[in-house]
């Protein structure tokens, strides 16, 4: 059977669905609505990936999300992080101060079950995930753990015995540069940044670990290359 992945147009999803192509083929994508700043671009970014491959995109709107959070990833009123790039690895400090700044509550838990549904309805029994060893690091739900974890409930909870795949779980941000270079990954038409705008920000958490991974891996940034 194929797979549903979760797109939020970002490196490591970006390069887990092409993965996922590649090996067992895509039934549909997802990309999820809560209210964040970066929504408007994140669908643009997702949507353009699967015009690419021809894979049938839907998009869901979960306002509920939005009003039980007070992330700076949604609330207008709080300061997105930018951290400097040796605090991207203080694991025990600036790292997971940042994490917490921009947690969304039982976020990957939701949309999980959500695409449980989908995958239950078509008869789908994969779940593909963008989850990595760099952001497992500060949250938690990008761990081998927690897909271990809701792996077990998705057995009870879906007739076909859905489960979730992160193919890139082990890597870090470099490692799934290279692994995208390698499989011609749409790498061109991801978004990382945590802002809906023309060009990212280049100063947010996220616009910091994309840029260092690309400089890392010794490849120009393909999106930030004008035709």
């Amino acid at each position: 059977m194929g797979s549903i992945v979760l797109l939020s147009s970002g490196l490591d999803s970006a390069v887990a669905l092409k993965i996922a192509l590649d090996a067992y083929g895509v039934d549909l994508a997802l990309t999820f609505d809560y209210g964040q700043r970066a929504a408007e671009k994140e669908i643009e970014s997702a949507r353009k990936i699967c015009e690419r491959y021809g894979v049938k995109h839907v998009v869901i709107s979960v306002p509920w999300l939005e009003d039980v959070t007070c992330t700076a990833l949604v609330n207008r009123g709080e300061t997105v992080p930018t951290p400097t790039e040796a605090e991207l690895d203080e694991i025990k400090g600036k790292a997971l101060e940042t994490a917490h700044a921009v947690w969304v509550p039982n976020r990957n838990g939701a949309f999980i079950n959500i695409a449980g549904s989908f995958a239950d309805a078509l008869n789908v029994d994969k779940i593909v995930c963008g989850f990595n060893a760099e952001e497992g690091a500060t949250f938690p739900d990008n761990t081998p753990e927690f897909v271990e974890a809701i792996n077990k409930s998705l057995y009870y909870s879906t007739g076909n015995h859905a489960k979730v795949v992160a193919p890139v779980i082990d890597l870090d941000k470099v490692a799934i540069i290279k692994k995208g270079k390698s499989i011609d990954a749409p790498l061109d038409l991801s978004w990382s940044c945590y802002f809906s705008q023309e060009k990212p920000c280049g100063r947010c958490e996220s616009c910091m670990r994309r840029a260092r991974a690309f400089k890392r891996a010794g490849f120009a940034d393909p999106s930030l290359v004008v035709p």
